[in-house]
């Protein structure tokens, strides 16, 4: 069954180049791991400095396996500290 994971960042247009670079390297990381199906970046419309993004994955297992990938967790900090919060993570099935 696959997962679909809903990633919430707040922050994002502080520093906006930095955080760009980081979300760069993290997608093109992910476009590479088993079971990784497709996600989105979706930007809220009245909360300009919040967006979520969207990613579908074939089982629960491969988005554990990716959410413990030592590659994923160092950009993932980089991030957290650029934004001077931690990302949100929830997890929905189809």
């Amino acid at each position: 069954m696959s997962v679909k994971i809903f990633i919430k960042r707040t922050g994002v247009t502080k520093n906006l180049i930095e955080l760009t670079i980081l979300l760069k390297r993290l997608r093109s990381l992910t476009l590479n791991q088993p079971g990784y199906i497709y996600g989105e970046t979706l930007r809220r419309v009245d909360q300009p400095d919040e967006c979520i993004v969207i990613s579908t994955w074939r089982s629960m297992e491969d988005w554990e396996n990716w959410f413990n990938n030592e590659q994923r967790i160092s950009i993932q900090s980089e991030i957290d500290l650029l934004l001077g919060k931690d990302t949100e993570y929830a997890i929905y099935e189809e």
